[in-house]
């Protein structure tokens, strides 16, 4: 991806650095073209890889990071955010959830995502991605986006299939947070895109009717892949959200 510049002054945030988590087959490219136009002091980014339940992840995670953090996740990276939330919502200073879906996985669906895994496996993650996933990624006017089928396909090779396998353990073992979402007092920023066929409008609408403090924003121009393919929007929207809770921690 190319780097573009940020309009934005440098924004210190190294008491509360912000925690980026992935979703399914991206690594820190996803983030790239965002965090560069962000424009923060203290960002680290988190492929979801290192165990195979949101439960167990989150544990390792929260055992790491610092006392407090703004945590934004996308897509399976948002899952794990919820269930960070859950687990410990004191340590967020605020939550962002990026083409998110808090429903628990229908029983249903376990066998076709783990054979989807079998096949990726056989035909090479990258083909397999090109052929069943690509379509529904991205809106429909970027299907022919050479770069930007580019990097996911990138992404995707890099993870490779043991990566997918963990992650789609997490995807079908995932819990429904909204119970806890409703106590969560911290600001909730939720994005989603137009065009996006996997998190649909109704998905962000269960979150954003169970958190408080949720304010909902539609990309137009977006599917599924919104960092990548509107990374100035949602670093706007990231930002204005992390300054909305810094603000508030200074009044306090």
């Amino acid at each position: 991806m190319t780097s573009l510049i940020s309009p934005f002054p440098l924004l210190d945030n190294q008491d509360v650095p912000l925690v980026l988590l992935g979703g399914t087959l991206c690594n820190a490219r996803l983030w790239q073209p965002v965090i560069g136009l962000l424009n923060v002091s203290s960002v680290q980014t988190v492929t979801v890889c290192a165990a195979d339940s949101a439960a167990a992840l989150s544990q390792q995670l929260l055992t790491v990071l610092p006392p407090r953090f703004y945590l934004a996740g996308f897509s399976l990276g948002a899952i794990v955010a919820l269930e960070m939330m859950a687990q410990a919502p004191e340590r967020l200073a605020g939550l962002a959830l990026l083409s998110v879906n808090p429903l628990s996985d229908a029983p249903a669906n376990a066998a076709s995502r783990r054979a989807a895994v079998q096949d990726a496996a056989r035909q090479g993650v990258g083909p397999w991605l090109s052929t069943t996933l690509w379509s529904r990624y991205v809106a429909p006017d970027r299907l022919d986006d050479a770069v930007l089928h580019h990097t996911i396909v990138q992404m995707a090779q890099e993870c490779g299939t043991e990566t997918f396998a963990r992650q789609t353990e997490i995807a079908i073992t995932r819990a429904d947070h909204r119970a806890a979402l409703s106590a969560f007092t911290a600001p909730v920023l939720v994005l989603s895109g137009a065009h996006d066929v996997i998190c649909t409008a109704e998905h962000h609408q269960a979150v954003t009717c169970a958190a408080p403090r949720a304010r909902w924003l539609t990309l137009a121009d977006s599917g599924h892949f919104l960092p990548l393919e509107s990374p100035q929007a949602v670093a706007t929207a990231l930002r204005h959200w992390i300054q909305e809770s810094y603000h508030e921690k200074k009044s306090a």
